[in-house]
């Protein structure tokens, strides 16, 4: 079986080359290295902003360091965000450095984003060390260059996207990080002398594992990376014992949080699964989203020179093995002898590439979404992973070349070499084309497709080159009149976005205002991130898609809707719930009384207060229990957006219309 060498050893050091710090594979690899971090982090802060979803994190934090816990609202009991791993990081390091929240998300952002590419590289530059079971580049020269990692910080959304707030950066860090980790165990002594060799394999092996099992927290799509790499783990031929550790590693977190999750919030999944309704499928909009990123920066041109380059490169000299065989052998022996092939880093390439496609054709049917490239920027690292960085063997004459075996082996290793070398030569070219080419529109406005260059749309919207904290974005339309409209209406009620910039619609609470209706603020509007972190926590801040509300999430997608908006509940329920006065001249002239009164009476349904209670009766140990229970019929339960047909649903009687007098308040 191969045995492991210390975590910075690269390609060809014990191939026919140099064992010297001073060998040309380390050179050309730690240049590529050094190359790839300082202009992809230059590219990342020239860029550099903080997008409004990035802010929805970030309210979330702030309620966690006040106190209320993991939510959005206090009182409301939702999971906002996608990524829980990313929530509790950045809350993290804002509470051990009493530092703005918007500049923590800032920095650990850039340096996770930077530092993945350097780590992917070390975890492809594994692959082309020798060793037994992988390329023995005997009588060769080799240069380690970047060429995956080029092609992926030359696209603009790569850079916008890593300083973004959003979780991109936190994803393409782990998957570096599991990719080295995976490459390490699959190259290490399956049954080392006891001793220190073997508490180094367990502790290796267990260290993979908890990376993969965080896959659950880091995005839950990412689930099938790490569950693939999982399953190569425990089917090897590792033992027992340490198959129930790798197992405990694996799962003790995510199984933990996810009985927390299900018993806190009353859902199986984040709220933004419901209500971006991930079972749904938009194949259609799917392939124009991957189109709008691959035509305008022609990402097909790369990807095919490195396709073809890869059979070239990997060309093994006479005898030798080569990383697309590793080594491997047909299995003899059926299953037990499958297994016995299962530590190998061709099985970990083909795990992680076969993620990589899973998660592209996962997007393509969830229709991708609406921010320019955004989602499909990690799948993308994953399918780049076995050519972070491509060996390129220069051959050199041997004693036994003067046969005509050994001229035909060079003459073929030296053209192969050439072919690659031109074909690396256009990946330069093109990422050098790409990272000054802009390929999206302004982002002025949003086209049909609904997709748009998002930093570049709030750039102009804010008036900031580099949108950062939430007060740059109270320049945006709306912001500064919503703080001055709360300040001046303190009774409470619903805030509703007008047709003009400058002022809001209000719905009052009753005055007097009954026992059973709280004071309270609530606005209702899409752009969460800039409305939340510029109120206060005690304003309950509700949108339509339903991120943060769920009788907005339940409701069903949209077939024609925007994607990632394809869901719009209609303000009167807000009206309802919040208990605002449901009689005109206080409604806002688009609000139907009777919808209202049919919400509110629609709100009564069994199944309404079983989800409204989930996440927004108070705690208890019982309720805790029964959301555990519940947690899987929440989140399939649907409500529909025009109140009588969910009366209708809930085989409720639908109230008589409304007559004028009842529609309006008395006259004085």
């Amino acid at each position: 079986m191969p045995r492991s060498t210390s975590p910075d050893a690269t390609a060809g050091e014990s191939a026919g080359t140099s064992s010297s710090h001073f060998s040309a594979p380390r050179v050309s690899f730690w240049l590529g290295v050094a190359a790839c971090a300082v202009l992809f982090g230059y590219g990342a802060w020239e860029r550099r902003w903080i997008a409004d979803d990035g802010l929805i994190v970030l309210r979330t934090v702030r309620n966690l360091l006040a106190g209320n816990g993991p939510v959005f609202n206090a009182g409301e009991r939702v999971e906002v965000n996608t990524s829980a791993a990313w929530t509790y990081l950045i809350w993290f390091f804002s509470w051990i450095s009493g530092v703005q929240t918007e500049y923590v998300v800032l920095t650990v952002a850039l340096v996770l984003s930077v530092a993945a590419i350097p780590l992917a590289m070390l975890g492809t530059a594994r692959l082309y060390r020798g060793g037994p079971g992988w390329a023995r580049l005997r009588g060769s020269g080799l240069l380690l260059l970047p060429a995956g990692g080029l092609v992926y910080m030359a696209l603009p959304p790569a850079r916008d996207f890593a300083t973004s707030g959003l979780e991109v950066s936190l994803t393409i860090f782990w998957v570096a990080l599991l990719w080295y980790l995976a490459i390490c165990w699959s190259q290490a002594d399956r049954d080392p002398a006891p001793g220190r060799d073997r508490t180094r394999y367990w502790i290796l092996t267990c260290s993979t594992a908890f990376v993969a099992g965080l896959s659950w927290l880091v995005r839950p799509e990412m689930a099938v990376v790490g569950g693939l790499v999982l399953i190569v783990m425990f089917a090897a031929p590792v033992g027992l014992k340490l198959r129930l550790a790798l197992t405990a590693a694996a799962g003790l977190l995510p199984v933990g949080y996810q009985i927390f999750r299900m018993g806190y919030y009353g859902l199986p999944v984040p709220n933004t699964a419901v209500a971006k309704d991930a079972s749904g499928s938009k194949w259609g909009q799917g392939f124009t989203y991957l189109l709008n990123l691959v035509e305008p920066y022609s990402l097909w041109l790369p990807v095919l020179a490195l396709l073809i380059a890869m059979p070239l490169i990997l060309l093994p000299a006479r005898g030798a093995r080569t990383p697309l065989t590793g080594g491997f052998r047909l299995p003899r022996g059926g299953i037990t002898g499958l297994r016995d092939q299962l530590q190998r880093p061709a099985v970990i390439v083909a795990v992680m590439f076969l993620g990589g496609v899973i998660e592209t054709l996962y997007w393509l049917r969830q229709g991708g979404d609406f921010m320019s490239g955004r989602v499909l920027l990690a799948p993308l690292f994953l399918l780049l992973l076995p050519v972070m960085v491509i060996p390129l063997r220069i051959p050199s004459r041997r004693p036994e070349d003067s046969t005509v075996r050994g001229i035909a082996r060079l003459a073929t290793g030296t053209a192969g070499a050439a072919v690659a070398a031109v074909l690396w030569v256009l990946v330069i070219g093109w990422a050098l084309h790409a990272t000054t080419f802009r390929g999206q529109p302004d982002g002025t406005a949003i086209g049909t497709t609904g997709i748009v260059d998002e930093r570049a749309f709030y750039s102009l919207q804010t008036g900031h080159a580099h949108p950062l904290t939430a007060d740059d974005y109270l320049d945006y339309p709306r912001m500064k009149s919503l703080q001055e409209i709360l300040r001046t209406t303190p009774r409470g009620g619903v805030y509703l976005p007008s047709f003009d910039y400058d002022w809001w619609f209000i719905d009052p609470l009753p005055y007097p205002r009954p026992d059973d209706v709280p004071l309270r603020q609530t606005v209702f509007f899409t752009n969460l991130g800039m409305t939340g972190m510029n109120l206060p926590l005690d304003v309950r801040v509700w949108d339509q898609i339903g991120l943060a509300w769920p009788m907005a999430s339940h409701t069903a997608r949209l077939e024609d809707g925007r994607i990632g908006h394809d869901k719009e509940m209609f303000p009167d329920w807000a009206v309802a719930e919040a208990k605002a006065y449901p009689k005109r001249p206080a409604l806002p002239p688009f609000i139907d009384p009777d919808w209202v009164n049919q919400s509110r009476v629609a709100l009564t349904c069994p199944q309404i207060q079983q989800l409204q209670d989930s996440y927004a009766a108070p705690l208890t140990f019982d309720l805790f229990k029964r959301n555990l229970k519940l947690s899987l019929a929440n989140m399939k339960l649907r409500i529909d957006r025009v109140p009588e047909y969910t009366l209708r649903m809930c085989r409720l009687d639908v109230p008589p219309p409304l007559t004028d007098d009842q529609k309006s308040m008395p006259k004085p």
